[in-house]
């Protein structure tokens, strides 16, 4: 059965109700805080489905690389978001570099401040070096 997402009108409470598709618009609702009537359906935000490949070739826009040298926080922005549409944990130490990145810390300054980092096959400062 779907959920919907309701608004109480009366105390902004927001609320979710799960009924059948032929119950929906039928059966009358009540907020389960104030047990008022006054209820509106929220409309959920919509997805799209891509493929793997389709976004990564978004994320391989030239367009989106651009600057991204001299502007560290842009370049976590990206690094998180390739993290996020890859769908691995890269570790603690990803991570930190991100949290580093977002500080405004160069990726030499980070290299500087640990330079053992890559070491044992995790993900190094020099896997900057391509952008």
């Amino acid at each position: 059965m779907p959920n919907y997402e309701y608004r109480c009108l009366n105390c902004r409470r927001r609320f979710e109700v799960y009924m059948s598709y032929s119950e929906y618009g039928t059966q009358s609702l009540q907020c389960p805080h104030c047990h008022s009537d006054q209820v509106q359906r929220r409309i959920n935000r919509v997805r799209f489905a891509r493929s793997e490949e389709s976004r990564l070739d978004s994320l391989a826009d030239p367009t989106n690389l651009a600057g991204l040298e001299d502007d560290p926080k842009a370049l976590a922005r990206m690094m998180r978001q390739m993290s996020g549409e890859m769908g691995e944990d890269l570790g603690p130490e990803f991570d930190e570099v991100m949290d580093r990145l977002e500080a405004g810390q160069s990726p030499d300054e980070i290299e500087e401040a640990i330079p053992d980092m890559g070491e044992g096959g995790g993900m190094g400062t020099d896997d900057f070096d391509d952008f």
